[in-house]
């Protein structure tokens, strides 16, 4: 489980995409608790296992799945990459609970300056906003945020200065891709109201 509060900014040293699958390699600062392997880690928001370790540095595994439905098979050489080592019993839930499996991926079509911060435009499968909540939770690329409009195919989130410094999303460009999860508690809500023929939408 992670909370979506971003602790490192690591560099993908390499990334091998096939058939069957992959792997990437990430470099990043050290913690003051070495990755150890086997360890979950959240890689721009996907729940992955780091197969190796090494100084400053880990090896994950990658299946098809993996590569099918996140951007992380998209990456390249030098990309910045999300990170955030799974929770432990009695860790401080400051952001919302995470999963850290990806619903989709949606693509930045605008991104406008909005006082201090930025509002970042995406766009996305009709099927994956539909899952949303205004004003509820959402994970893009890992970090936990607050989503300030949904529409059709739709949804924007507002960025502070500080999440822009300390994660990957402070040089994003428009056309960019990101990994989505949306809320956990909202998926059980809708799955359950569309099994029953509840569902508003």
């Amino acid at each position: 489980m992670f909370t979506g509060l971003v602790t490192r900014v690591g560099t993908l040293q390499s990334v091998e995409a096939g058939e069957a699958g992959g792997t990437l390699f990430v470099q990043h600062e050290a913690w003051e608790d070495p990755v150890e392997e086997g360890e979950s880690i959240a890689v721009n928001g996907c729940c992955l296992t780091a197969s190796h370790v090494g100084p400053e540095q880990f090896r994950c595994e990658l299946l098809k799945e993996t590569l099918d439905r996140t951007s992380l098979g998209g990456k390249r050489v030098g990309d910045a990459l999300n990170l955030e080592r799974a929770l432990r019993v009695g860790d401080r839930l400051g952001g919302h609970i995470l999963s850290g499996h990806i619903d989709g991926v949606a693509e930045i079509d605008e991104i406008r300056p909005v006082g201090r911060d930025r509002e970042l435009i995406f766009q996305c499968d009709p099927a994956l906003s539909g899952g949303m909540v205004m004003k509820g939770s959402i994970a893009c690329d890992g970090i936990s945020l607050t989503l300030a409009s949904i529409s059709k195919g739709a949804f924007s989130v507002h960025i502070i200065p500080f999440t822009l410094e300390q994660t990957n999303l402070g040089s994003c460009m428009v056309g960019d891709v990101a990994n989505v999860e949306i809320d956990m508690i909202g998926k059980y809500v809708k799955k359950h109201l569309d099994e029953h023929g509840m569902a508003t939408s």
